[in-house]
């Protein structure tokens, strides 16, 4: 599974440079056995009010543009909008 995590990171390269012009990140923390990536959101995407849209239209298009296997994206401390 850590082959699948690099690749995931390896993904996340493409659009890690978006993240980081607005004071931001993410970090793999595990994929799950049924294939969703779990992930934190760092720096301003934890408390950005858009990040809930950058998770889906960004990070997960990217992710599963290069592992067509991945089933999901979930952020562990996406806070839901209100």
């Amino acid at each position: 599974m850590s082959e699948l995590i690099a690749k995931v990171d390896e993904a996340l390269d493409s659009i890690r440079p978006y993240l980081e012009a607005d004071g931001g990140n993410v970090k793999v923390l595990e994929v799950t056995d049924d294939k969703i990536v779990r992930l934190e959101l760092l720096g301003a995407c934890g408390t950005c009010p858009m990040s809930a849209m950058t998770l889906r239209a960004g990070v997960e298009e990217a992710i599963k543009r290069a592992l067509p296997e991945i089933k999901g994206v979930e952020a562990v401390n996406l806070t839901p909008m209100s």
